[in-house]
């Protein structure tokens, strides 16, 4: 038997896997980050699998005693900083202005080492959206972000993709082409991650963009608001995930009250005013004078298909993860070295969430 505190958010699977084929025995962590497998065998060198979506480590247990708890320690259950500790998904990310979502992989613990720009061997490719980092510290620079989402080619190499917002919608950067690129990407599988003003892949401020794919139009209402939320509420009650997010969030401190996310002065944003409920899930919004906004959503797709035919997902968050990280010239010179705060630590448990199964929910 073995248990122990495992990754950093709940859901992951656990298994003691000798070969390749099924598990003899596996489980999930919960929102504590523990878990705990019975029946397993006895003996020297026994190899745990520790996996959500694509992210996957492989340790092994130097030794099993039968009839005993065998305590693993927080070391030996993490997910991999690199690939030399297993395996990460393919990730792109696009830097812009006014957020730094590259910054918030880095203080997640990814190694330096992973990051990359295209075509390299790196598992996490940077791209140079308006405003943002345009090269790495040794001086390579970073093709834009326009290269990445203008072709359905280019965002089929990746396995996610996340977009940092750029201080505005920047429509002209994403012309119909794009948008259709997006979504057939979303469509095959691929996970999209939109911060703040990429709201316009979605229907924008107040629908101002006419050209973007009709499906995802149909999903939300936007408004011209640039309301600066001081703290945002977790959906406990209509999402089926919700109560476990607010424990884990108090679990690694993101909270002090269930349910409540802090926000930091000037990095919380209500654009959206309202979500199709038929069609979406929320996750977090903001209450202003009894009225709630949706704060952070997500639905699969292709979302005009049947629930059991969708293997992609799409989230949108208004909250900015920067906080006191920037991104502009050169990564990772802005990234801030404090803890990380609440709204970051939302925001990793979407990433995470985001490269799980598709469940045929929305």
């Amino acid at each position: 038997m073995s248990r122990r505190r495992s990754p950093k958010a709940p859901g992951a699977t656990v298994a003691i896997r000798p070969s390749p084929g099924e598990p003899i025995v596996r489980t999930s962590s919960d929102e504590s980050g523990h878990f705990r497998l019975d029946n397993i065998p006895a003996g020297t060198d026994v190899p745990l699998i520790i996996s959500i979506g694509k992210w996957r480590r492989r340790v092994t247990i130097p030794n099993v005693t039968s009839c005993t708890d065998n305590p693993l320690t927080s070391a030996q259950t993490s997910l991999p900083k690199n690939h030399l500790e297993g395996d990460l998904p393919r990730i792109a990310i696009a830097t812009g202005g006014c957020d730094a979502l590259e910054c918030l992989v880095r203080r997640l613990g990814v190694s330096d080492g992973e990051f990359g720009t295209a075509g390299g061997n790196e598992r996490i490719h940077l791209y140079s959206g308006t405003g943002g980092a345009n090269q790495l510290a040794n001086s390579m620079p970073m093709a834009t972000a326009t290269s990445l989402w203008g072709s359905v080619d280019n965002l089929k190499k990746y396995d996610q993709v996340l977009m940092s917002c750029e201080c505005s919608q920047d429509a002209t950067h994403k012309p119909q082409a794009a948008m259709d690129a997006m979504k057939a990407y979303a469509d095959l599988g691929g996970r999209v991650f939109g911060s703040h003003y990429h709201n316009v892949w979605i229907g924008g401020e107040s629908g101002s963009t006419t050209h973007v794919p009709a499906v995802w139009k149909a999903i939300a209402t936007w408004g011209d608001g640039f309301t600066s939320p001081t703290s945002d509420t977790i959906d406990t009650v209509n999402n089926p995930k919700g109560m476990a997010f607010a424990t884990w969030m108090l679990n690694v401190g993101g909270s002090t009250v269930t349910g409540q996310i802090p926000i930091q002065s000037g990095t919380g944003r209500q654009t959206c005013n309202t979500m199709d409920n038929a069609k979406a899930e929320r996750w977090v919004f903001n209450d202003t004078g009894g009225t709630q906004y949706p704060q952070m959503f997500q639905f699969t797709t292709p979302n005009e298909m049947p629930k059991e035919m969708r293997c992609g997902k799409v989230v949108f968050s208004d909250m900015h993860v920067a906080g006191d990280s920037f991104s502009s010239g050169t990564f990772p010179s802005g990234c801030s070295v404090s803890p990380l705060s609440g709204q970051e630590k939302a925001l990793a448990f979407m990433l995470f969430d985001i490269a799980s199964c598709v469940n045929p929910i929305f």
